[in-house]
């Protein structure tokens, strides 16, 4: 077994502590339910264009094994497996996934919710058609590992999404001293910048682990729309999608 880990004990007890906010769209985890339309549309076009299907059909993602690594209470689980997905949700806290458990029942959607690190799945050779890495590599202890971890999960002609923050000025300014302070989206502490990551830095490990890089792109907050949008600008926030070819 690995000696390397990718927990950061500090960040799991913090997203632990606000657990029972995560299905609150006015709550703690509002800028997540804000970002989910835009990230989840993203997801399933990139999705269906990579493996042939109808984006718009009731169930695109019929058949794919969905890894959510990092799952919270469920956000992005849930939805997946209504589009059809086999959806495993992985979370180092034990908290969150009661949480993400219970709304599942609640709503009568299916998901395999599992209190596990992205190391012990990998090591059990568990594999994915897509896994999702979806604003979680900014809270890990160890970012290339944790990175080259998912994409050894990632099956041949299958995908991984990456979502986080770059490690820039504007991001500081934007995502952290005015998130946090001035419009109040985030507790303070949310994201330290020490910890944010720049593209190449994702890309290094999962490129060594022999994906390629299929899209990139930046999302933005529009105040005056009140909703977030794909970009061209990706000093803040980012999506990276990487692809697994299917011989090599």
């Amino acid at each position: 077994m690995s000696e390397r880990s990718t927990i950061d004990q500090a960040e799991v007890d913090r997203f632990s502590a606000m657990a029972a906010e995560w299905w609150d769209p006015r709550g703690k985890f509002k800028p997540l339910h804000k970002f989910n339309p835009v990230r989840l549309s993203y997801i399933r076009n990139r999705v269906a264009d990579n493996f042939g299907r109808d984006a718009k059909a009731q169930k695109p993602l019929e058949g794919l094994r969905v890894l959510d690594i990092g799952c919270g209470g469920g956000l992005l689980s849930e939805p997946m497996a209504r589009m059809g997905a086999d959806v495993v949700g992985a979370d180092a806290s034990e908290k969150n996934i009661r949480i993400a458990e219970t709304h599942a029942a609640g709503s009568g959607v299916q998901v395999d919710y599992r209190a596990v690190t992205a190391e012990s799945l990998a090591e059990a050779g568990e594999t994915f058609d897509v896994v999702l890495n979806m604003e979680v590599v900014e809270h890990v202890a160890d970012v290339e590992f944790f990175m080259s971890t998912c994409a050894s999960m990632v099956r041949p002609g299958g995908l991984m999404f990456v979502a986080t923050i770059n490690r820039t000025v504007k991001a500081a300014a934007l995502a952290i001293f005015a998130a946090e302070n001035v419009l109040r989206w985030l507790p303070r502490g949310t994201h330290q910048y020490e910890k944010l990551v720049r593209p190449e830095e994702l890309e290094k490990p999962i490129t060594a682990n022999g994906m390629g890089i299929a899209d990139r792109t930046g999302v933005f907050f529009n105040p005056l729309s009140n909703q977030w949008n794909l970009s061209k600008d990706m000093d803040v926030n980012y999506m990276i999608v990487a692809k697994r070819p299917l011989q090599g």
